[in-house]
């Protein structure tokens, strides 16, 4: 019988506890791995194949709380998915200081916290998969998207600096960055009212996000994938 393609493989997954983030631990953990959970509304927990901790993302004494707890019971993740995020459709001048400081602190700070709390104990080990859940926003220019867009622009920019500062460690990097995807964060928009927004039937599943994951996930240790896009089909 064959074994699951991630056996033994340990993922960590931020903002799992709903949306794209849950089914990307579902994906990876019905592949095999066992799969570290992190989430603001989850409770922690454990079965034999997942990990639950509650963790807001943003604030770097949680996530060192969760990373020391990690890497002491399991080591270093083999399969770092940074999900965590916030969405927010605003024109500029009506976007608040407030609510861009929101944005930034979901969509680029809070990636930072989390790279910085693992990646020493992957790049030591000399081996692992990096992926970072961007979006068409960091590197498609729509109206309404001014702090939503910076934030995730500056998520690129980070991600591509770590892959730069990981050649040669044995640690991948992958920026994946789909197209909408039919989650809740579209309830309060209503784009099937909203002219040139695309109609939640015909936008990405978490599906789709989630089975992306696992293809490169389980590419070969000698396959980089260094950024990959998904979008509805046209």
């Amino acid at each position: 019988m064959t074994a699951p393609p991630l056996a033994a493989k340990l993922a960590v997954v931020t903002g799992a506890s709903r949306g794209i983030g849950l089914a990307i631990a579902e994906e990876l953990q019905a592949a095999g791995a066992h799969v570290v959970r992190l989430a603001r509304s989850l409770a922690d927990g454990q079965t034999a194949r997942r990990t639950d901790y509650q963790c807001d993302v943003t604030q770097a004494t949680d996530v060192e709380r969760v990373a020391r707890a990690v890497l002491a019971d399991r080591g270093a993740p083999d399969i770092l998915v940074s999900n965590a995020g916030s969405f927010l459709l605003k024109p500029l001048a009506d976007t608040t200081p407030a609510e861009l400081e929101q944005q930034l602190s979901a969509n680029l700070v809070g990636p930072f916290l989390v790279l910085r709390a693992f990646l020493p104990a992957m790049i030591k080990r000399g081996s692992g998969l990096v992926l970072t859940i961007g979006s068409i926003a960091d590197h498609t220019t729509f109206p309404g998207n001014a702090a939503y867009a910076a934030g995730k622009r500056g998520l690129r920019g980070l991600h591509e600096v770590m892959a730069a500062e990981l050649a040669g460690t044995g640690v991948r990097a992958t920026l994946l960055s789909p197209g909408p995807v039919d989650t809740d964060v579209w309830d309060p928009v209503d784009p099937d009212a909203r002219p040139g927004f695309t109609p939640r039937r015909d936008m990405l599943r978490v599906e789709d996000v989630a089975e992306a994951v696992l293809f490169v996930a389980t590419r070969g240790e000698r396959v980089t994938i260094p950024e990959m896009h998904i979008e509805p089909r046209r």
